[in-house]
């Protein structure tokens, strides 16, 4: 199984940015997708997470109307579209696979996941 996240950079406060992650190796369609974020010093946050339908999500109260999570699950890819972002935001975003039901997964527990990408570094600048 490989994950490969991609779209980080440079931006400024109040921008905009969309990370993909491409998977492949596995039934892409069958599994709950999640993005989590890592700041330097800081434990791996849950940031989004979308059931293998694409009919449900969830986000962390730090994202909920910021960003927005979806997948296309014919091209095998998960998205991080990320509006009105701030200097807080700033991270590693890594892209990651559950073998757990999505009741599970919204609870953004990174035990839960089992394949993670490299990550993909986003930073805001004030």
């Amino acid at each position: 199984v490989q994950v490969v996240e991609s779209g980080g950079d440079l931006v400024q406060a109040g921008g905009s940015l969309k990370l993909n992650c491409t998977v492949s190796g596995l039934n892409f369609a069958g599994y709950t997708m999640a993005w989590f974020r890592q700041a330097p010093g800081k434990e791996r946050e849950g940031v989004a997470c979308i059931k293998s339908s694409a009919d449900l999500t969830t986000y962390s109260d730090s994202v909920k109307g910021r960003f927005t999570i979806s997948r296309d699950n014919a091209r095998n890819v998960v998205y991080l579209e990320m509006n009105s972002l701030k200097p807080e935001d700033t991270a590693m975003y890594y892209c990651a696979v559950t073998a757990e039901t999505y009741y599970v997964a919204r609870a953004l527990r990174a035990e839960d996941f089992s394949v993670w990408g490299q990550g993909t570094q986003v930073t805001v600048s004030s």
